[in-house]
């Protein structure tokens, strides 16, 4: 089989909901015989990947641990901007549990039309989770996994096909966003949630109608991080323009655990933990829409608490330079400047001062000096009239 095929056939199992990862006995048993080490793969092998996928041993690998402090801020990074994302109940998706994830198959009409240099293609969303005593995200921020992580792929519309774009540079743009436990049920996530009993076995299908995609996503689009990357799966080609926005979304503790328990690889074992560890840099940098927080990492203790803002603390005025709650950019307000343009004038009238005491110090004892043999007389009454 050559390796144009074999690769195909493992972005099609990743990539397009419809195309099962694992060949049945008897079915094209000569191309894909089964067992370990024979292009089939799975979360309890991941340090092998790179035997059979060797560019899951490249260097420009996803996910990634994002280093706040270490990002590079960009000004010129714009909002990103989506097309076609509100789909009517009249068009139906498909869903289906391809044995690693739960796929929601996406139509081409949905696009991202700006914060990219080009316009990209919906294909497909899935997700990334972890079970209730672990988070499961696949990106971590200073070192914190969060409890799950949403992924919506895309494809430069340049290529015109998924399978083209997948092995051109920059052919994929990825929107990742975290998933954290909130108070309320999330509505937007209740379209989609409520279906996953429908593919509960490895390789079951169903037809859901549609939806606003759009409210599976962050609503602020225009705080997020960007760096260059791979698919998180094999073949893990590095073709992957990464966008993880700074908002996470707030499912409730209810629908955390439907994600985290519902979905089986077989009949037998529910699918958890189904995320890749985060992969070194080897340089690359991670650029930011906006400026990091003010103060620095601590060099021992617990890894500090992520940059990353919930949908509850969307205003600006109540983020903290810490936590998860929000994160300030760090410009200086206006009572700030004005304290230390105060400052800096203080400071240079009080050397002004002190160099006008010496001096003047000076000149009285010089004139002191030169009068010393004067004897001083006190005018007369007639002399303070004249």
């Amino acid at each position: 089989m050559g390796l144009r095929r074999v690769l195909l056939l493992l972005l099609s199992c990743v990539l397009q909901p419809h195309v099962h990862c694992q060949v049945t006995p008897g079915e094209d048993q000569k191309d894909h015989p089964a067992g370990p080490g024979h292009h089939h793969w799975g979360y309890t092998d991941v340090l092998d990947w790179d035997k059979e996928f060797p560019e899951c041993g490249g260097r420009a690998q996803s996910p990634i641990n994002v280093i706040t402090l270490d990002a590079a801020f960009d000004p010129h990074l714009r909002p990103i901007q989506l097309s076609g994302y509100n789909l009517t109940s009249a068009e139906t998706l498909k869903l289906e549990n391809n044995k690693h994830t739960v796929v929601l198959k996406l139509p081409d009409t949905m696009k991202i039309v700006g914060g990219l240099p080009q316009i990209y293609q919906a294909a497909q969303l899935h997700f990334h989770w972890g079970s209730a005593g672990a988070p499961g995200s696949e990106h971590t921020v200073n070192g914190r996994r969060f409890p799950g992580e949403i992924h919506v792929v895309h494809y430069n519309s340049e290529y015109r096909s998924m399978d083209r774009a997948v092995t051109q540079q920059g052919g994929l743009a990825v929107l990742a966003a975290f998933i954290e436990e909130g108070a309320e049920d999330n509505e937007a996530y209740e379209h989609l949630l409520t279906h996953l009993e429908e593919v509960t076995d490895g390789g079951q299908s169903a037809e859901i109608p549609g939806f606003d995609i759009r409210g599976l996503l962050p609503q602020q689009m225009d705080r997020f991080f960007r760096y260059n990357g791979s698919l998180t799966t094999p073949p893990c080609l590095q073709t992957v323009n990464w966008t993880i926005f700074n908002q996470t979304v707030l499912l409730s503790a209810k629908q955390l655990a439907i994600l985290e328990d519902t979905i089986h690889h077989d009949h037998d074992h529910i699918l958890q933990m189904n995320f890749r560890d985060p992969q070194p840099l080897h340089g690359r940098v991670v650029l930011s829409s906006f400026r990091a927080p003010v103060g620095g990492r601590k060099a021992a203790g617990p890894a500090p608490p992520p940059s990353v803002s919930t949908p509850e603390s969307d205003d600006p005025s109540s983020h903290s330079e810490t936590g998860s709650h929000g994160q300030d950019d760090p410009q200086l307000g206006t009572g700030d400047m004005l304290a230390i343009i105060f400052g800096i004038l203080f400071a240079v009238t009080a050397v002004a001062f002190f160099v006008y005491v010496r001096k003047n110090r000076r000149r009285t004892q010089r004139s002191s000096d030169s009068k010393s043999n004067v004897i001083y007389k006190a005018a007369t009454a007639e002399e303070n009239m004249a």
